[in-house]
């Protein structure tokens, strides 16, 4: 059978060692290359495109310099829907879950997770199947099925920063209008999120439409 053929990328030198030791004691997953950053990665693909030798799954770190994993999993997505990413973060929070799914991720590991784990996630990126770390599962899970929150357990300043997203706007949207920083309108979000049990700022603007807060576009 021929291998799954893997490209890492990591902006960290001893991640990609790491997991190019563990792909290296199985038979059916080879690495064929890897990149330190999302940019070098598109870089590397383009070329490896023109030559007929894009791998079958990227394995892509989410938090790097020059051009991070989300969007370089949609650049990968748009240019070559054939291949998979599956992302690899220190992150669970279901937002961001969400966000690496969204762009087309087929699956979100930890990187503490067990070396079998990781290659579970690529056979199943390559069957066309998503794979989640099982402390994700857990996550999305509970925001799933977190119980039904009403309006009345924000604060008057939240429930701003609720419609203000719905509306659309980003977190510098939200700080220009309001007159706070960036920092802070991202901490309302997240404290309006976490109030709401909801997972992401389209939930949040959804939930707004339902519950009257602001009219459907």
């Amino acid at each position: 059978m021929t291998p799954i053929r893997v490209f890492l990328v990591d902006d960290h030198a001893v991640v990609r060692r790491g997991m190019r030791a563990f792909f290296e004691m199985l038979d059916d997953i080879e690495v064929v290359g890897e990149a330190g950053d999302g940019q070098a990665a598109l870089d590397d693909l383009a070329a490896r495109a023109t030559a007929d030798d894009l791998p079958d799954v990227v394995l892509m770190d989410l938090l790097m310099p020059r051009l991070d994993g989300i969007g370089a999993t949609k650049a990968i997505k748009q240019l070559y829907p054939e291949v998979e990413v599956v992302a690899l973060t220190s992150f669970s929070e279901a937002e961001r879950v969400h966000v690496a799914l969204e762009a087309g991720a087929a699956g979100y590991l930890l990187k503490d997770a067990e070396a079998d784990q990781v290659g579970a996630a690529v056979r199943a990126a390559m069957r066309g199947q998503v794979h989640l770390d099982p402390a994700v599962a857990r996550t999305l899970t509970r925001s799933l099925v977190a119980p039904q929150r009403t309006a009345t357990a924000l604060t008057p300043r939240e429930r701003e920063i609720l419609v203000l997203v719905a509306q659309g706007k980003s977190n510098r949207d939200i700080a220009e209008t309001l007159v706070i920083s960036e920092r802070t309108a991202r901490t309302h979000v997240s404290n309006v999120l976490n109030k709401l049990g909801l997972a992401s700022r389209t939930q949040a603007a959804l939930w707004a439409v339902r519950e009257g807060l602001v009219t459907g576009q």
